[in-house]
């Protein structure tokens, strides 16, 4: 059995760290994405109810998750020879930001009617929640990584534009 010393311990547990946070932004920028064109394509043969749409949210942010746990535990991890029940532990909560990403659109569906708004406002309103949600992850991605405050902005403004586009599609469907 091979002994590790406190430095590697401490070396180990920074490079799980690392690599939760990227996990978290990657996720959180996919997720965001992911659940703005869930309401795009929901809107297309007319209005969803709210709960449906909120359903939908949500059961679509755990199927990618799902799918995405699966790809690294059966893709990624598979070269490596210990795959364990800690191993796909970690792969499912690296990979959980994916559904917590979906919250905050889901969310903005349901409280929709406190704010006046009929469905297809509440539907506006999710999606500027996911646009919102993806802008601010990336830049947060950015910031973390240690990047000019530059980059910064420049990371938010793609992942803006990539927002604009999908409302762009929102608008091309005319719900």
């Amino acid at each position: 059995m091979r002994r590790t010393s406190k430095a590697d311990d401490s070396e180990s547990r920074a490079r799980l760290a690392e690599r939760r946070a990227r996990a978290d932004y990657t996720g959180g920028v996919y997720g965001s994405l992911l659940a703005a064109s869930v309401v795009v394509g929901a809107g297309t043969n007319g209005p969803l109810p709210r709960a449906e749409l909120v359903a939908l949210l949500m059961s679509t942010g755990v199927v990618f998750w799902a799918a995405h746990v699966h790809a690294q535990l059966f893709g990624a991890h598979l070269a490596q020879p210990s795959l364990d029940r800690r191993v796909a532990l970690l792969v499912c909560r690296d990979e959980w930001p994916i559904v917590k990403a979906a919250v905050p659109p889901a969310a903005a569906v349901a409280v929709s009617p406190l704010l006046g708004l009929d469905v297809r406002g509440a539907v506006w309103l999710s999606l500027a929640v996911a646009v919102a949600g993806q802008v601010g992850w990336s830049a947060a991605a950015a910031r973390h990584a240690g990047a000019s405050w530059r980059l910064v902005v420049v990371a938010a403004a793609v992942n803006l534009v990539i927002g604009l586009l999908v409302i762009a599609c929102k608008l091309a469907l005319k719900d």
